[in-house]
């Protein structure tokens, strides 16, 4: 344990939250185009709905109603159109009876403004915490597969903020996990830091000792190599369960029951396993062809 603690030591070190209150204050104007009056309000106050004072006037300063000049700063241009005709080509449509659609859309055409959006407007707030957490997930899974496997590099995962050289997985899983929590308090219009978030960053870096001792007593039992997706399992349902445990925490000031945190972990290791199992075939059809052949025999145990 103690070596396990100076190796998530080393990888924190390269994980800097500078980077992640800098998405959350990267500057959006959102110019919305309406053909008139009621039209304009309705989607201010979709943007604005459920927002305390202060925070409403702040990201009431966003939108503004078109035409625009162009800023002199570098802010962000998003275009919402309301069906006018002088909206430009490139509006998204205005699509309030298809909130998240409207709101997921938003967010895949301006990925860089995601947290700024969902710290600023709720509708967004809930897509993107989504996304960050199935992201990671599918990450810490893809880096457990091919950590498991001799002849593949752990660094086909691209990513700009990781660093080379880990002690062991536990460490990248972590240290992504506590990403994914700076992620989720930033888009919750929370404050983000190692010293803001003591009792966050505790909790992900207790919880790698527990989920690492269930896969590797995991690995141990299980033949034909199932260890592997039993490993890769548990590095998904971890890392989503303590995602939607931080969501809810933001968001209600409370955080899951046993009960329904079991509830969510069991439905999350078996996505996990089918995703691990379809990583396995990408990057060893191989070996995932003869896991599959030796799994028709013994299922895994949960």
């Amino acid at each position: 344990m103690v070596e396990g603690l100076v190796s998530i030591k080393k990888a924190l070190g390269s994980l800097n939250p500078q980077h992640v209150r800098e998405l959350s204050t990267q500057r959006v104007h959102i110019a919305l185009h309406a053909a008139n009056q009621p039209a304009y309000e309705r989607m201010e106050e979709f943007f604005l709905r459920e927002l305390g004072a202060g925070r409403r006037r702040e990201s009431a300063l966003l939108l503004t109603r078109a035409p625009i000049a162009s800023p002199a700063d570098q802010a962000i241009q998003i275009h919402i159109g309301d069906g006018v005709a002088d909206a430009p080509p490139h509006a998204i449509v205005f699509q309030p009876q298809r909130e998240h659609h409207f709101a997921r859309t938003v967010l895949a055409t301006y990925p860089e403004a995601g947290v700024t959006l969902a710290r600023s407007f709720k509708p967004f707030r809930g897509p993107f915490i989504s996304n960050v957490i199935s992201k990671t997930a599918r990450e810490n899974t893809l880096f457990s597969v091919s950590t498991a496997l001799p002849d593949v590099i752990p660094n086909i995962i691209e990513l700009p903020w990781a660093v080379a050289e880990f002690a062991s997985d536990t460490a990248f899983l972590t240290m992504n996990q506590i990403r994914m929590a700076f992620l989720i308090a930033a888009a919750s219009d929370r404050e983000v830091g190692y010293g803001q978030q003591k009792s966050e960053v505790a909790g992900v870096i207790g919880s790698a000792f527990g989920w690492r001792a269930l896969a590797r007593e995991l690995v141990g039992k299980i033949p034909f190599g199932g260890g592997l997706i039993a490993k890769a399992g548990i590095a998904y349902a971890g890392t989503r369960v303590m995602g939607l445990s931080l969501e809810r925490y933001y968001s209600i000031g409370y955080s899951y029951t046993r009960a329904e945190r079991d509830r969510v972990y069991d439905d999350a290791l078996q996505h996990g396993r089918k995703l691990a199992l379809r990583m396995l075939h990408y990057i060893r059809p191989d070996l995932a062809a003869k896991l599959a052949g030796g799994q028709a025999h013994r299922q895994p145990p949960v």
